[in-house]
Parts: structure tokens; C-alpha cells; sequence
């Protein structure tokens, strides 16, 4: 058994897990965090990769909810330029479908009730002129711009975790949860690895936070709804900068966004999940619907033979009776049992979305900080940057032209690169490397020694697979050979030496 009695255990490496733990290091608990696989494995990798205010939830009078989300959505922007960037969406006018009176209105409020400042607002466009139009289908003239942001979903997971072990918490991958039990007043959590001591839980573990309540011994008040995305992405299917957010003649939405510079990531759907939550992956069906949907709108059809690659993700709703998939509340609650009569809490989350993770975040401090003594002060999160994010929203440019001039061996794809996975902090490992051999071996497409011996030392990756899809996205490019000679580096134990807290 661990001797360390934690302030705070946090069950569930995902965002909102990985998020909790940030604030509450910095708050200055003890803080320790347990995700059974890898960091962001799950649903927090599997997103349509937005931080946006949900214009769909407008429909469902979800008013409060697209309110909390546009206002996170320029202070995640502050916090994280290399990782969150602003992205305008195309929203085409399709006769018989929405009118456009009730998209001007919807796009309005987008504009007003978030506190708006950088992003640019919606206008107007005629597809016939705009560079938007050129990919679509003659019959669409009519659209609207407006903007939201994209997101590297994994290493938004990842850099929460990195400033939580910057701060103090011990990050445990590969330690799944066997039991939680009471032992007067503290948790005792009994894991595949060894047991550890807690005096508050937070059970932050997503769609299976009602297994692990079940592990507690601990009965649920609310009821889960578990819905799956899936997603698809094809070769590029235009040219330009701009996203597309699309509506079906079920009703239903769909975007299709620039994705790795050579692909179009096309996405989501919405199915009751029933099934495993370990291999999640997009139906046959799903794959046909997105394709068809696509179709509709694109000049250049696809087929699922064009699908390079599909994910699926399972999203923990909360079940508000909502009658479709899609119209089911994107909220969060938590339940808070104990804290009484000198009994252990334990917090539940139950819901929530990517965009809110933050704000999510700072509602569990107010709900703890009578119950935990130890966490001290108010809402930091809101304007500290996350590793590698200490620049301008507006300094990509800046900061690509720097790396350019420090080290001219990197072509202007790689450095665009490390620019949006690292910022600032691509310099901890490119060093004073003097040209691509100071880097070690090239595995390929900008992935070198250099960079996989810092994920594996500092962001917990320990397969070529959290290097390649969730610490990167270079998966797409790699071919069977290049994985396995990066596997076999990897499995060599690269990086192990300087780990962050919590490793060896």
C-alpha cells in the first residue's frame, strides 16, 4: 500500500479528469490521477475536434449551455493558441430544410450571448463568388460564415495533465480501479497496481463512471445515456481554409473540416451505444450515412472505399428523456455522497462536453473546497497557459518565423507542425540540434528521436500508437513499416529515464 494519503484522487484520464487535476494542484492539494489505458484514450480523442458553442443545442433551448461554452471558447483560445485555433464555418441555405430567417436568428444570438471579442462575426456570403463555393454542388448560392475553433482534442487532454505534474500530481497511466472502499476517513482504491489512500475521490471516469460507483458499492441518482459518434476522414475534398457545418433532411448536422492538410475529417453521428466500451469503432452504416451525407453537398463524391481512416468515441450524456440521440442534453451534474459525519466524499461527474471542460472544472473546486481544506484560492485556469501556450492568440506566425531562423534544417510543414503541437515548448527537445541528424533517427514524416524520447518522458506515451494518434496525428501518414520501426524504438524503453511525476 502507497504511505502517501492524497488529497484528491481522480479516477478517469480523460479531459474532464485530466482538467480537475490541473485545477486542484493548483490550488495546492496533493493530487493523485488514474486512468486505466492512456491519457485522452477514450471519448476525449474521439471528438468532431471542435471548441465551438454547440449552434445545434440552440434547438433544443439549451440557452444556458451555448452560453457557458462560447464564453469558455476565447479564454481556451488565450490559454492554448498552439493547440485551439479560430476556424470560420460555411453554413449553407438548403431550401426546405431551415429557413433562413430561423439561421439568421440561431447565428445572431451565436454572436451575442457568449461574449464574443476576437473571433469575427457572422456574415453573409454568395457561394456563386465565395472560394467556399467552389467544392459544392451548383444549387447552393446562399450561405453564412461564422467562427469557432478547432482543437487538438488528445493534447488538450495531454497538456492538462502535464501542468497538473507541473504543479505536483502523481499522473498514473495504465492503472485501472479494482475497488474503492471506506476506511474511516479516508478512500482506500485498490488498483491493478498497487492501493492507494485518498480523503476525497472525484470519479471523473466518462462513460464508465457508473462501473466505478458500482466498484465503490455506491448506487447512482442519475441515469447515463450513452451515445456514440463516429467520424470518417477521406482525402482532401477542397482546397481552402474554411470548414462546412451541413444539415441532412432527417434534421440531423454534420461538419466537414480541414484536416492534417491533406485530409477532410467528416463528422458526427448519433447512436445509442448498447455495446463494449473498450474498441469503439464506426459502423458499416454510419460510415454509408456520412458518405451520403457528404454527397449531397460535395461535387466530388465519396464512397466508403474512399475512407482512409474512421473512429467512433462514446459520449457519458445524461439521460434527460429526450426522445433522439442528438437532442439529448450535452450538460453536466455531478453527485456528491459523503463529506458528512467525518465519512470520505465522493464526487461523481456525469456529462458534460470538451468546451466546458474547464469551467467544469472550477464547479468541482467550489463543490470540494469545503470539504478539502487543502485546496486554497479561486479560479486560475482561466488565464494561465497551458504548457507550450505562453504566446499571443496571434503569434503563430511569429513563433513559426522564430523556430525557421533557430534551426533552418526544419521545412515549413514541420515547423507548422510543432508549432500547433508544442508552441513554445518544441525547443525543450529540439535542443541546439544544428540539423536533422542532431535529432536522432528520422522514423519519418518530422517524428524523431528527439520528439518521441519527450513523449515518452514527459507525456506518459508507451506505444508507437499514443505517439502516432494521440500525441500526434501523424497515424495517417505512417506506413506499416515506419510503425513498426518506431514500435520497436519505443518498446526499447526510449525516455524512460526522466519521467514525469508519477513514472518511473
Amino acid at each position: 500500500m502507497s504511505e502517501t494519503i492524497y488529497d484528491l484522487a481522480i479516477i478517469g484520464g480523460g479531459v474532464n479528469g485530466c482538467g480537475i487535476a490541473r485545477d486542484a494542484a493548483g490550488r495546492g492539494a496533493k493530487v493523485l490521477l488514474l486512468e486505466r489505458g492512456d491519457l485522452a484514450q477514450g471519448t476525449s480523442s474521439a471528438s468532431t475536434k471542435l471548441i465551438h458553442g454547440g449552434l445545434r443545442y440552440l434547438e433544443h433551448y439549451e440557452f444556458a449551455l451555448v452560453r457557458e461554452s462560447l464564453s469558455e471558447r476565447e479564454r481556451l483560445w488565450a490559454i492554448a493558441p498552439h493547440i485551439i485555433w479560430p476556424l470560420r464555418f460555411v453554413l449553407p441555405h438548403v431550401r426546405g430544410l431551415r429557413p433562413r430567417w430561423l439561421l439568421r436568428l440561431g447565428l445572431f444570438l451565436y454572436d451575442h450571448i457568449g461574449g464574443r471579442k476576437a473571433l469575427p462575426a457572422t456574415q453573409g456570403i454568395d457561394l456563386r463568388k465565395h472560394a467556399a463555393g467552389a467544392p459544392l454542388k451548383p444549387e447552393y448560392a446562399k450561405a453564412y460564415a461564422y467562427s469557432d475553433c478547432w482543437v487538438d482534442d488528445a493534447r488538450l487532454v495531454v497538456l492538462n495533465a502535464r501542468d497538473a505534474a507541473n504543479h505536483g500530481a502523481d499522473i498514473l497511466t495504465r492503472t485501472e480501479v479494482l475497488q474503492l472502499e471506506r476506511a474511516g476517513d479516508h478512500w482506500l482504491i485498490k488498483t491493478t497496481e498497487d492501493t492507494f489512500r485518498a480523503r476525497t475521490v472525484v470519479n471523473a471516469a466518462g462513460p464508465s463512471v457508473l462501473t466505478l460507483l458500482g466498484r465503490a458499492d455506491q448506487p447512482a441518482e442519475h441515469r447515463m445515456r450513452l451515445v456514440r459518434g463516429s467520424h470518417i476522414v477521406v482525402p482532401r475534398l477542397f482546397a481552402h481554409d474554411f470548414a462546412y457545418f451541413f444539415q441532412l433532411a432527417d434534421g440531423r448536422i454534420f461538419f466537414a473540416i480541414p484536416y492534417e492538410r491533406d485530409f477532410t475529417l467528416i463528422g458526427t453521428t448519433d447512436r445509442d451505444h448498447h455495446g463494449p466500451l473498450e474498441h469503439v469503432a464506426a459502423s458499416e452504416e454510419e460510415i454509408a450515412y456520412l458518405c451520403e451525407g457528404a454527397n449531397h453537398y460535395f461535387s466530388q463524391q465519396i464512397s466508403p472505399a474512399d475512407v482512409v481512416w474512421s473512429y467512433a468515441g462514446v459520449r457519458p450524456l445524461l439521460d434527460d428523456g429526450s426522445g433522439k440521440p442528438e437532442a439529448a442534453t450535452r450538460g453536466y451534474s455531478f453527485e456528491l455522497d459523503g463529506g458528512e459525519n467525518g465519512q470520505p466524499p465522493l464526487l461523481s461527474v456525469f456529462g458534460g462536453k470538451i468546451t466546458t471542460y474547464r469551467h467544469l472544472a472550477v464547479e468541482v473546486m467550489d463543490l470540494l473546497k469545503p470539504l478539502v481544506p487543502e485546496l486554497c484560492g479561486d479560479d486560475w485556469t482561466a488565464t494561465q497557459p497551458l504548457p507550450g501556450g505562453n504566446f499571443p492568440k496571434d503569434g503563430a506566425k511569429a513563433l513559426a518565423a522564430d523556430y525557421a531562423r533557430e534551426y533552418p534544417f526544419l521545412d515549413e510543414k514541420w515547423i507548422d507542425r510543432l508549432v500547433k503541437a508544442y508552441g513554445t515548448e518544441a525547443r525543450v527537445w529540439l535542443g541546439a540540434a544544428k540539423s536533422l541528424e542532431g535529432l536522432g533517427t528520422h522514423f519519418g514524416h518530422g517524428l524523431t528521436c528527439a520528439e518521441v524520447d519527450f513523449l515518452v518522458a514527459q507525456e506518459w506515451a508507451r506505444s508507437a500508437e499514443d505517439i502516432l494518434w494521440r500525441r500526434t496525428k501523424l497515424g495517417l501518414h505512417f506506413n506499416a513499416d515506419q510503425v513498426a520501426k518506431l514500435a520497436c524504438y519505443v518498446e526499447s524503453g526510449a525516455g524512460l529515464r526522466q519521467g514525469p511525476s508519477g513514472q518511473e
